[in-house]
C-alpha cells in the first residue's frame, strides 16, 4: 500500500551563534566543567547536553550519560515543536543545529541499552532513523 499523503517538510532548528561560540570555547578547554557551563548557560541547547552525554558514555558513566542525553533529547523536542515539528517528519542531519538533538537521541539509545532498557533503546534507535537515516549511519560509524 502506498502512502498518498505528502511527507511533512523537514524541520530545521534555529542557529544559536552565542551557544555555538560557547561550545567551541568549551571544546578548546576540553573539560567536563566547561561543557557543563555551556549547558547551564544555554539549557535549551541540545548540543551541549549531547557533548556531556557522549563524554560521560565514553568514560563508562552510563547513568550520567543517560541523564544528560535524556535532558538534551527533551530540550530538543521542545525546540523542534517550537520550530513547527508535529511529532513526525524529517529532522535532517545535514542541518548543523539539528545535530545536538540527533546526537542526544543516539546516546540515549546506547545508554538505555546499557542499563537494560531494551525497549527504549530500540524506540530511540528507530526514532533516530526516522528523523534521518544519514544521522543514524553517521553516528554509528563514529
Amino acid at each position: 500500500m502506498q502512502n498518498l499523503l505528502p511527507e511533512p517538510p523537514a524541520t530545521r532548528l534555529p542557529v544559536n551563534d552565542e551557544a555555538d561560540a560557547a561550545l567551541a570555547a568549551a571544546a578548546e578547554a576540553g573539560t567536563d566543567e566547561a561543557y557543563a557551563n555551556v549547558a547551564a548557560g544555554f539549557p535549551t541547547y541540545s548540543a551541549a547536553w549531547a557533548e556531556l552525554a557522549a563524554r560521560a558514555f565514553a568514560e563508562g558513566q552510563v547513568v550520567m550519560a543517560y541523564a544528560y542525553a535524556r535532558t538534551g533529547y527533551h530540550r530538543g523536542l521542545d525546540q523542534l515543536r517550537r520550530s513547527g515539528w508535529k511529532g513526525h517528519g524529517p529532522v535532517p542531519w545535514s542541518h548543523e543545529p539539528n545535530r545536538g538533538f540527533l546526537r542526544c537521541l543516539y546516546v540515549l539509545s546506547r545508554a538505555a541499552d546499557e542499563i537494560g532498557e531494551a525497549d527504549e533503546a530500540a524506540r530511540c534507535a528507530q526514532f533516530l532513523r526516522d528523523c534521518d537515516p544519514e544521522a543514524a549511519d553517521a553516528l554509528a560509524s563514529n
